[in-house]
């Protein structure tokens, strides 16, 4: 694949999320892209930044801490300041995977347990740091994914608030796979309206919704959301 090729496709998400943006009366800034670089050619993500892609997501933390370091290095040699990345963990993350994980992301978007938000959060505090997190709901109701249900995730989001060491930004979910447009969009809405309700409950902001992937991103920034997740779409299929 060219390297072009990665240039003209983040241009073409961007005009969409634009578009979208439009659509809902919001500011393009409004919205942040998030390219998931799990198992990308790590040239093809240098490419990404070069065009100014800096927010990286990953998924597993073996994989990422591992690409962390190898992008420092190949950003570095081409001139590039590696200091302008943004990771941010999208996947599960394992309770016993806290140690290796705790810090080494702007964001966790996964915390889909009270266990893992209080491994996390006695760790950053014993660091003297506050860990960056979103509560993750299955805002569509299926069984095969993680995540808080719709019913428990007010009073789980008043729990995390109180937790010394974390800072909740928000809510993160994933629509259901293939749904029609009506089902996507009162997934996302769902999660907003979740949102807002737990932002009335803790007194936080709760800035942040991170909904929205490769095939749905349009419904999603249309439903609010703040974050967008998109892979195949950037850099096409996994070669790794």
């Amino acid at each position: 694949m060219e390297s072009s090729t990665t240039a003209q496709r983040l241009e073409s998400i961007r005009m969409r999320m634009a578009h979208a943006c439009v659509r809902s009366g919001r500011k393009e800034d409004d919205v942040t892209l998030i390219a998931v670089s799990k198992r990308i050619d790590p040239h093809l993500v240098v490419e990404a930044c070069r065009a100014g892609q800096w927010d990286l997501g990953e998924n597993r933390i073996p994989d990422a801490l591992d690409r962390q370091d190898e992008l420092k290095t190949l950003l570095e040699s081409e001139g590039l300041p590696s200091g302008n990345l943004n990771w941010h963990f999208i996947g599960h993350l394992q309770s016993r995977k806290v140690k290796t994980a705790g810090g080494r992301f702007c964001l966790v978007h996964g915390v889909d347990s009270l266990k893992l938000a209080h491994k996390l959060a006695a760790l950053a505090s014993s660091q003297n740091r506050r860990e960056s997190i979103l509560l993750e709901v299955n805002a569509g109701g299926e069984i095969q994914k993680d995540g808080f249900s719709t019913d428990e995730a007010i009073d789980a989001a008043a729990e995390l608030a109180l937790l010394p060491g974390l800072d909740l930004q928000g809510m993160m979910t994933m629509a259901p796979h293939g749904a029609s447009e009506k089902t996507l969009r009162e997934t996302f809405a769902r999660l907003r309206v979740l949102n807002e309700d737990a932002r009335r409950e803790t007194g936080l902001s709760l800035p942040q919704l991170s909904m929205g992937m490769s095939g749905d991103f349009e419904e999603a920034i249309l439903e609010g959301s703040t974050l967008i997740r998109v892979g195949g779409a950037i850099f096409g299929p996994r070669t790794l």
